[in-house]
């Protein structure tokens, strides 16, 4: 089972790993000690605390006859790292 399945990359993300908070899309069956082993595991770097929030998937509409559909249910979680320490995918150069 793939527990952190994306990166989430937005302005609001990448204003957060400017000081050492980075989001990810993550397994709904998955913990915070799952996903704090998994990023440490994969990146090398420690993670000092796990946020997470359950999201639900919002409905919409589709086809001709405007049936209506739902997206998936998702998991998002915001990884705190030590000072210092990065995550070479958020790229937060400044210019």
């Amino acid at each position: 089972m793939s527990i952190i399945n994306r990166p989430i990359i937005t302005e609001k993300s990448l204003k957060e790993a400017k000081v050492g908070r980075f989001t990810f899309g993550v397994a709904l069956a998955a913990n915070k000690i799952d996903i704090k082993r998994q990023v440490e595991k994969m990146f090398g770097v420690n993670v000092v605390k796990v946020q997470t929030m359950r999201l639900l998937g919002k409905p919409y509409r589709t086809g001709k006859k405007w049936i209506m559909g739902e997206r998936n249910d998702w998991k998002k979680a915001i990884v705190t790292l030590k000072k210092d320490q990065k995550i070479g995918l958020f790229d937060t150069k400044t210019e």
